[in-house]
């Protein structure tokens, strides 16, 4: 199995966002919830960084919805989760639940 098919940690993250947020996933929602959820400030242009690299590898999908008079008449880009997506999360899931398996780390002995 290639290393494409292991999204990243900041790639799952995101991946995990746009899934728990359906149809609310864009651009700064995703960023929002990241915040709220794990306490991560992270930068939006890294927000979109990792959805085009998805996109690409069609782990995510993406549409316009309507402009808004809000947002200067531009339109915000829902992003959607795809069956690839939610495989390479199981996949990611999967993998650290086999290196985690019976592993105990003691975390006083931890500098």
């Amino acid at each position: 199995m290639s290393l494409r098919q292991y999204p990243g940690e900041f790639e799952q993250v995101v991946l995990l966002t746009v899934a728990r947020l359906k149809d609310e996933a864009y651009g700064m929602a995703i960023r929002q919830e990241i915040a709220d959820r794990t306490g991560r400030d992270v930068g939006i242009g890294s927000v979109y960084s990792a959805l085009d690299r998805m996109e690409a590898k069609g782990f995510v999908s993406s549409t316009l919805g309507d402009p808004t008079p809000e947002r200067g008449g531009r339109a915000k880009r829902y992003y959607r989760l795809e069956r690839a997506g939610v495989l390479a999360l199981h996949r990611a899931r999967q993998m650290f639940t086999n290196l985690w398996d019976g592993l105990v780390l003691e975390r006083e002995a931890l500098p």
